[in-house]
């Protein structure tokens, strides 16, 4: 495990992020663990979650023009990422988010920003189903922008026939996704910090 992984999943954890117990997933799934990135921002800690996409998104080398922050949570995320990468790169990186309900007044649209043109980097939270993604990638494109890449902080790594969503999707959509950190390495993680208990659960949910 990479030194980004560590700080990510320490944090998490930290500020309970990630929780542990039996939950329901929006997909319906039952979970032995949840996942919420609102804990980063109910706890001061958006900054330093900036910090961590920005290192993994420059170590990956992704071409893009705009950050695409889907509502609601991506919007708080896109923008501190933007500010974390624009400090680095010394330039200015515009964001480009959506509305939940289409303006009919003013500006309009359905987007707060431009993608026109535009090659577009999306970031989220976590991949579960791929169906939030898939739904940016549509409003995007209908926009007249071109998905670079997707990246994500927590990949679940859930599976659908046999092969991991988020390397289906990748390969459906043509496009890379990256994560900060996936259920393997969290298993690994609470391995090292003596939660075996814990770890083994995540194991037995992971090779379903």
């Amino acid at each position: 495990m990479v030194d980004i992984q560590k700080k990510f999943l320490e944090l998490a954890i930290e500020v309970k992020a990630l929780l542990f117990g039996e939950f329901t997933l929006k997909s319906g799934r039952e979970s032995f663990y949840f996942f919420n990135i609102t804990s980063f921002l109910e706890s001061g800690h958006l900054g330093e979650l900036a910090d961590i996409y920005s290192q993994k998104i420059i170590e990956s080398e992704i071409n893009y023009d705009v950050i695409f922050g889907p509502a609601y949570k991506g919007i708080p995320l896109a923008a501190a990422v933007s500010t974390a990468l624009s400090q680095k790169y010394s330039k200015l990186i515009p964001i480009c988010f959506d509305r939940k309900e289409e303006k009919k007044h003013g500006e309009g649209g359905v987007l707060i920003g431009s993608v026109k043109n535009k090659r577009v980097l999306i970031i989220d939270d976590v991949l579960t189903a791929g169906t939030a993604l898939k739904n940016s990638i549509q409003i995007i494109q209908e926009a007249g922008g071109t998905v670079s890449a997707a990246i994500i902080a927590l990949d679940r790594q859930e599976q659908d026939g046999g092969k991991q969503i988020s390397d289906k999707l990748a390969g459906e959509l043509n496009i890379p996704i990256y994560s900060i950190s996936n259920l393997e390495n969290l298993i690994s993680f609470l391995e090292t910090k003596g939660q075996k208990e814990i770890a083994e659960k995540l194991k037995s949910s992971f090779k379903n």
